[in-house]
Protein backbone atom coordinates (compact mmCIF):
# COMPACT_ATOMS: atom_id res chain seq x y z
CA UNK A 1 0.00 0.00 0.00
CA UNK A 2 1.74 3.02 -1.02
CA UNK A 3 0.58 7.04 -0.22
CA UNK A 4 0.53 8.59 -3.15
CA UNK A 5 -1.54 11.85 -1.50
CA UNK A 6 -1.91 13.56 2.35
CA UNK A 7 -3.78 16.13 3.32
CA UNK A 8 -1.63 18.45 6.11
CA UNK A 9 -3.20 20.62 8.65
CA UNK A 10 -0.59 22.83 9.91
CA UNK A 11 -0.61 23.82 13.30
CA UNK A 12 2.17 25.53 16.44
CA UNK A 13 2.40 22.34 18.14
CA UNK A 14 0.16 19.43 17.05
CA UNK A 15 -0.10 18.52 13.36
CA UNK A 16 -2.72 15.98 11.30
CA UNK A 17 -1.83 14.07 8.82
CA UNK A 18 -4.57 11.98 6.21
CA UNK A 19 -3.05 10.49 3.41
CA UNK A 20 -4.58 7.96 0.95
CA UNK A 21 -3.56 5.20 -1.58
CA UNK A 22 -3.69 4.83 -5.58
CA UNK A 23 -7.23 3.43 -4.79
CA UNK A 24 -8.49 6.24 -2.44
CA UNK A 25 -8.29 4.72 -0.16
CA UNK A 26 -7.47 5.97 3.36
CA UNK A 27 -3.87 4.65 4.64
CA UNK A 28 -2.72 7.15 6.85
CA UNK A 29 -4.41 9.37 10.13
CA UNK A 30 -1.55 10.50 11.95
CA UNK A 31 -1.35 13.46 14.58
CA UNK A 32 2.59 14.86 14.42
CA UNK A 33 4.04 16.74 17.33
CA UNK A 34 6.24 19.41 15.66
CA UNK A 35 9.70 17.41 16.83
CA UNK A 36 8.13 14.00 14.51
CA UNK A 37 7.39 15.76 11.31
CA UNK A 38 10.88 16.35 10.02
CA UNK A 39 11.67 12.51 10.58
CA UNK A 40 8.48 10.65 9.41
CA UNK A 41 8.06 13.00 6.10
CA UNK A 42 11.69 11.82 5.53
CA UNK A 43 10.97 8.21 5.76
CA UNK A 44 7.74 8.92 3.89
CA UNK A 45 8.17 7.97 0.06
CA UNK A 46 7.97 11.03 -2.40
CA UNK A 47 4.33 11.74 -2.59
CA UNK A 48 1.95 14.95 -3.17
CA UNK A 49 1.03 16.99 0.05
CA UNK A 50 -1.89 19.24 0.43
CA UNK A 51 -1.15 22.41 2.45
CA UNK A 52 -3.21 25.21 3.24
CA UNK A 53 -1.69 28.48 2.75
CA UNK A 54 -1.51 29.51 6.36
CA UNK A 55 1.05 30.90 8.84
CA UNK A 56 4.06 28.98 8.51
CA UNK A 57 3.02 27.13 5.25
CA UNK A 58 5.60 28.77 3.11
CA UNK A 59 8.34 27.34 5.59
CA UNK A 60 7.10 23.48 5.88
CA UNK A 61 6.47 23.52 1.97
CA UNK A 62 10.39 24.15 1.25
CA UNK A 63 11.04 21.69 3.95
CA UNK A 64 9.25 18.96 2.72
CA UNK A 65 10.46 20.05 -0.82
CA UNK A 66 13.95 19.48 -0.07
CA UNK A 67 12.73 15.86 1.34
CA UNK A 68 11.65 14.81 -2.75
CA UNK A 69 7.55 15.53 -2.07
CA UNK A 70 5.51 17.54 -4.00
CA UNK A 71 3.81 19.98 -2.01
CA UNK A 72 0.92 22.22 -3.18
CA UNK A 73 -0.58 25.29 -0.80
CA UNK A 74 -4.24 25.93 -1.00
CA UNK A 75 -6.27 29.24 -0.11
CA UNK A 76 -7.73 28.04 3.13
CA UNK A 77 -11.48 29.57 1.56
CA UNK A 78 -11.16 26.66 -1.28
CA UNK A 79 -10.51 23.99 1.09
CA UNK A 80 -13.72 25.09 3.23
CA UNK A 81 -15.95 23.27 -0.01
CA UNK A 82 -14.60 19.86 1.06
CA UNK A 83 -15.24 19.72 5.01
CA UNK A 84 -18.21 17.84 5.08
CA UNK A 85 -19.42 18.92 8.86
CA UNK A 86 -17.95 20.29 12.21
CA UNK A 87 -14.89 21.16 12.71
CA UNK A 88 -11.53 19.23 13.71
CA UNK A 89 -8.00 18.62 12.50
CA UNK A 90 -8.98 15.34 11.40
CA UNK A 91 -11.54 16.91 9.06
CA UNK A 92 -9.50 19.38 7.84
CA UNK A 93 -6.75 17.43 6.69
CA UNK A 94 -9.22 15.17 4.96
CA UNK A 95 -10.54 18.23 3.20
CA UNK A 96 -6.97 19.53 2.37
CA UNK A 97 -6.60 15.79 1.04
CA UNK A 98 -9.56 15.87 -1.30
CA UNK A 99 -9.24 19.59 -2.11
CA UNK A 100 -5.41 18.58 -3.76
CA UNK A 101 -6.54 16.05 -6.16
CA UNK A 102 -8.93 18.73 -7.76
CA UNK A 103 -7.79 19.18 -11.29
CA UNK A 104 -9.59 23.03 -11.38
CA UNK A 105 -8.14 23.97 -8.09
CA UNK A 106 -5.96 26.85 -8.21
CA UNK A 107 -2.60 27.06 -5.86
CA UNK A 108 -0.28 29.73 -3.50
CA UNK A 109 3.09 29.66 -5.04
CA UNK A 110 5.57 28.71 -3.10
CA UNK A 111 8.04 31.75 -1.46
CA UNK A 112 11.49 32.11 -1.11
CA UNK A 113 13.41 33.06 2.62
CA UNK A 114 14.07 36.32 0.34
CA UNK A 115 10.61 37.44 -0.48
CA UNK A 116 9.39 36.43 2.68
CA UNK A 117 12.06 38.57 4.02
CA UNK A 118 11.59 41.62 1.93
CA UNK A 119 7.30 40.99 2.49
CA UNK A 120 8.34 41.07 6.69
CA UNK A 121 10.23 44.35 6.27
CA UNK A 122 6.89 45.59 4.22
CA UNK A 123 4.68 44.85 7.22
CA UNK A 124 6.86 45.72 9.68
CA UNK A 125 6.97 49.04 8.31
CA UNK A 126 3.09 49.35 7.64
CA UNK A 127 2.93 48.42 11.34
CA UNK A 128 5.49 51.39 12.41
CA UNK A 129 3.62 53.59 10.18
CA UNK A 130 0.40 52.97 11.66
CA UNK A 131 1.70 53.45 14.98
CA UNK A 132 3.56 56.85 13.72
CA UNK A 133 0.32 58.07 12.95
CA UNK A 134 -1.86 56.68 15.96
CA UNK A 135 0.88 58.69 18.28
CA UNK A 136 1.03 61.70 16.03
CA UNK A 137 -3.26 61.76 16.08
CA UNK A 138 -3.13 61.84 20.05
CA UNK A 139 -0.72 64.52 20.60
CA UNK A 140 -2.25 66.59 17.91
CA UNK A 141 -5.49 66.22 19.72
CA UNK A 142 -3.64 67.06 23.28
CA UNK A 143 -2.05 70.14 21.82
CA UNK A 144 -5.83 70.85 20.60
CA UNK A 145 -6.91 70.77 24.14
CA UNK A 146 -4.08 73.51 25.32
CA UNK A 147 -5.24 76.24 21.96
CA UNK A 148 -2.78 75.36 19.76
CA UNK A 149 -2.92 73.65 16.57
CA UNK A 150 -1.09 73.24 13.80
CA UNK A 151 -1.57 72.21 9.72
CA UNK A 152 -2.03 69.06 8.51
CA UNK A 153 1.19 66.94 8.28
CA UNK A 154 3.70 65.20 10.59
CA UNK A 155 6.16 68.36 9.92
CA UNK A 156 3.70 70.83 10.53
CA UNK A 157 2.86 69.19 13.82
CA UNK A 158 6.57 68.40 14.80
CA UNK A 159 7.35 71.97 14.74
CA UNK A 160 4.23 73.08 16.73
CA UNK A 161 5.44 70.95 19.48
CA UNK A 162 8.66 72.13 19.52
CA UNK A 163 8.20 75.53 19.99
CA UNK A 164 5.32 74.57 22.67
CA UNK A 165 8.03 72.34 24.46
CA UNK A 166 10.65 75.16 23.94
CA UNK A 167 8.56 77.53 26.16
CA UNK A 168 8.41 76.86 30.11
CA UNK A 169 5.43 78.58 30.51
CA UNK A 170 3.53 77.63 27.23
CA UNK A 171 2.38 74.04 28.83
CA UNK A 172 1.81 72.75 32.63
CA UNK A 173 4.83 70.57 34.38
CA UNK A 174 2.37 67.37 33.84
CA UNK A 175 1.68 67.83 30.35
CA UNK A 176 5.20 69.25 29.15
CA UNK A 177 6.26 65.52 30.43
CA UNK A 178 3.29 63.58 28.63
CA UNK A 179 3.79 65.53 25.16
CA UNK A 180 7.38 65.28 25.46
CA UNK A 181 7.41 61.12 25.61
CA UNK A 182 5.37 61.27 22.64
CA UNK A 183 7.24 63.34 20.48
CA UNK A 184 10.21 61.35 21.22
CA UNK A 185 8.12 58.23 20.03
CA UNK A 186 7.47 59.78 16.96
CA UNK A 187 10.99 60.75 16.25
CA UNK A 188 11.80 57.15 17.21
CA UNK A 189 9.37 55.63 15.20
CA UNK A 190 10.33 58.02 12.21
CA UNK A 191 14.30 57.20 12.29
CA UNK A 192 13.13 53.31 12.28
CA UNK A 193 10.62 53.70 9.51
CA UNK A 194 13.49 55.07 7.35
CA UNK A 195 16.10 52.30 8.33
CA UNK A 196 13.29 50.16 6.99
CA UNK A 197 13.10 52.61 3.54
CA UNK A 198 16.98 52.14 3.13
CA UNK A 199 16.99 48.02 3.10
CA UNK A 200 13.72 48.35 0.70
CA UNK A 201 15.47 50.67 -1.38
CA UNK A 202 18.62 48.45 -1.50
CA UNK A 203 16.79 45.20 -2.75
CA UNK A 204 14.99 47.76 -5.08
CA UNK A 205 17.57 48.31 -6.61
CA UNK A 206 18.94 44.37 -6.57
CA UNK A 207 15.98 43.73 -8.26
CA UNK A 208 15.37 44.10 -11.88
CA UNK A 209 11.78 43.42 -11.28
CA UNK A 210 10.85 45.84 -9.47
CA UNK A 211 13.11 48.98 -11.13
CA UNK A 212 10.60 47.86 -14.10
CA UNK A 213 7.61 48.24 -11.67
CA UNK A 214 8.85 51.39 -10.55
CA UNK A 215 8.36 52.87 -13.69
CA UNK A 216 4.93 52.63 -13.75
CA UNK A 217 3.03 55.93 -12.84
CA UNK A 218 1.51 55.57 -9.53
CA UNK A 219 4.07 52.71 -8.89
CA UNK A 220 6.99 53.94 -6.57
CA UNK A 221 9.70 52.00 -4.58
CA UNK A 222 6.95 51.01 -1.66
CA UNK A 223 4.44 48.93 -4.33
CA UNK A 224 7.41 47.61 -7.14
CA UNK A 225 8.92 45.91 -4.08
CA UNK A 226 6.17 44.33 -2.40
CA UNK A 227 4.79 43.37 -6.02
CA UNK A 228 7.89 41.95 -6.95
CA UNK A 229 8.09 40.32 -3.80
CA UNK A 230 4.57 38.73 -3.64
CA UNK A 231 3.98 37.80 -7.17
CA UNK A 232 6.43 34.98 -7.78
CA UNK A 233 5.25 33.59 -10.54
CA UNK A 234 2.99 36.10 -13.34
CA UNK A 235 2.76 33.67 -15.56
CA UNK A 236 -0.09 32.00 -12.98
CA UNK A 237 -2.49 34.68 -14.15
CA UNK A 238 -4.16 34.13 -17.86
CA UNK A 239 -4.35 37.82 -18.11
CA UNK A 240 -4.01 41.15 -16.34
CA UNK A 241 -7.93 41.02 -15.54
CA UNK A 242 -7.07 37.89 -13.59
CA UNK A 243 -4.25 39.50 -11.70
CA UNK A 244 -6.40 42.25 -11.37
CA UNK A 245 -9.15 39.91 -9.89
CA UNK A 246 -6.58 38.09 -7.38
CA UNK A 247 -6.08 41.40 -6.05
CA UNK A 248 -9.73 42.37 -5.35
CA UNK A 249 -9.74 44.96 -7.71
CA UNK A 250 -12.80 43.74 -9.94
CA UNK A 251 -16.61 44.27 -9.24
CA UNK A 252 -18.25 40.78 -7.30
CA UNK A 253 -21.00 39.23 -9.78
CA UNK A 254 -24.53 38.34 -8.22
CA UNK A 255 -25.41 36.77 -12.09
CA UNK A 256 -28.11 34.48 -12.68
CA UNK A 257 -31.27 33.74 -14.88
CA UNK A 258 -29.06 35.50 -17.77
CA UNK A 259 -28.83 38.56 -15.88
CA UNK A 260 -25.41 40.19 -15.27
CA UNK A 261 -25.14 42.12 -11.73
CA UNK A 262 -22.20 43.68 -10.58
CA UNK A 263 -21.62 45.04 -7.17
CA UNK A 264 -18.83 46.60 -5.84
CA UNK A 265 -14.71 45.18 -5.88
CA UNK A 266 -14.78 42.07 -4.35
CA UNK A 267 -11.46 43.36 -1.67
CA UNK A 268 -10.63 39.24 -1.96
CA UNK A 269 -6.75 38.68 -2.16
CA UNK A 270 -3.78 40.82 -0.65
CA UNK A 271 -5.40 43.80 0.92
CA UNK A 272 -1.92 45.69 1.22
CA UNK A 273 -0.81 45.27 -2.36
CA UNK A 274 -4.47 46.53 -3.29
CA UNK A 275 -4.46 49.63 -0.89
CA UNK A 276 -1.25 50.93 -1.95
CA UNK A 277 -2.31 50.66 -5.82
CA UNK A 278 -5.46 52.74 -4.89
CA UNK A 279 -3.10 55.08 -3.14
CA UNK A 280 -0.71 55.40 -6.16
CA UNK A 281 -3.63 55.88 -8.86
CA UNK A 282 -5.25 58.47 -6.34
CA UNK A 283 -1.84 60.20 -6.64
CA UNK A 284 -2.12 60.09 -10.51
CA UNK A 285 -5.21 60.97 -11.17
CA UNK A 286 -3.91 64.49 -8.89
CA UNK A 287 -1.24 65.01 -10.67
CA UNK A 288 -1.75 63.87 -14.06
CA UNK A 289 -5.64 64.61 -14.89
CA UNK A 290 -4.90 68.34 -16.73
CA UNK A 291 -2.21 66.44 -18.73
CA UNK A 292 -2.63 65.79 -22.77
CA UNK A 293 -1.78 62.48 -22.21
CA UNK A 294 -3.87 59.23 -23.38
CA UNK A 295 -4.26 58.19 -19.30
CA UNK A 296 -5.27 61.74 -18.60
CA UNK A 297 -7.90 61.52 -21.27
CA UNK A 298 -9.11 58.40 -20.04
CA UNK A 299 -9.07 59.69 -16.81
CA UNK A 300 -11.09 62.94 -17.70
CA UNK A 301 -13.53 61.23 -19.36
CA UNK A 302 -14.25 58.72 -16.42
CA UNK A 303 -14.51 61.17 -14.34
CA UNK A 304 -16.99 63.43 -16.02
CA UNK A 305 -19.66 60.35 -14.99
CA UNK A 306 -18.06 58.79 -12.10
CA UNK A 307 -17.17 59.88 -8.37
CA UNK A 308 -13.83 60.13 -7.39
CA UNK A 309 -13.08 57.26 -5.31
CA UNK A 310 -14.44 55.03 -7.79
CA UNK A 311 -11.97 56.53 -10.96
CA UNK A 312 -8.81 55.44 -8.13
CA UNK A 313 -9.94 51.98 -7.95
CA UNK A 314 -10.80 52.08 -12.14
CA UNK A 315 -7.58 53.26 -12.50
CA UNK A 316 -5.66 50.37 -10.08
CA UNK A 317 -7.42 47.83 -11.77
CA UNK A 318 -5.98 49.61 -14.75
CA UNK A 319 -2.51 49.86 -13.17
CA UNK A 320 -2.29 46.15 -11.72
CA UNK A 321 -2.93 45.33 -15.41
CA UNK A 322 0.00 46.82 -16.82
CA UNK A 323 2.03 46.03 -13.57
CA UNK A 324 1.18 42.29 -15.06
CA UNK A 325 2.42 43.09 -18.39
CA UNK A 326 5.34 44.33 -17.61
CA UNK A 327 6.57 41.29 -15.22
CA UNK A 328 4.90 38.56 -17.72
CA UNK A 329 6.96 40.25 -20.35
CA UNK A 330 9.70 41.50 -18.31
CA UNK A 331 10.40 44.52 -20.25
CA UNK A 332 9.95 48.20 -18.99
CA UNK A 333 6.74 50.56 -19.22
CA UNK A 334 6.79 52.27 -22.22
CA UNK A 335 3.76 54.98 -22.39
CA UNK A 336 0.91 54.90 -25.30
CA UNK A 337 2.14 58.13 -27.26
CA UNK A 338 6.23 56.20 -26.83
CA UNK A 339 5.07 53.04 -28.22
CA UNK A 340 6.06 51.86 -32.46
Amino acid sequence: MKITTVGLDLAKSVFQAHGIDETGATALLKRLHRKQMMPFFSRLPPCLIGVEACGTAHYWARILAAMGHEVRLIPPSYVKAYVKRGKSDALDAEAICEAVQRPTMRFVPVKTIEQQSILMTHRARSLLVRQRTMIANALRAHLAELGLVANPGIANLAKLAELALSDENALPAHARTSLGILVRQIMALNDEIAELDRQLMAWHAESEASRRLAGIPGLGVITATALAATVTDPDQFRSGRQFAAWLGLTPQQHSTGGKTRLGGISKQGDRYLRRLLVVGATAVIRHTKDKPTPMANWIRKLMEKKPFKLVSVALANKLAWIAWVVLTRKEAYRPYELRA
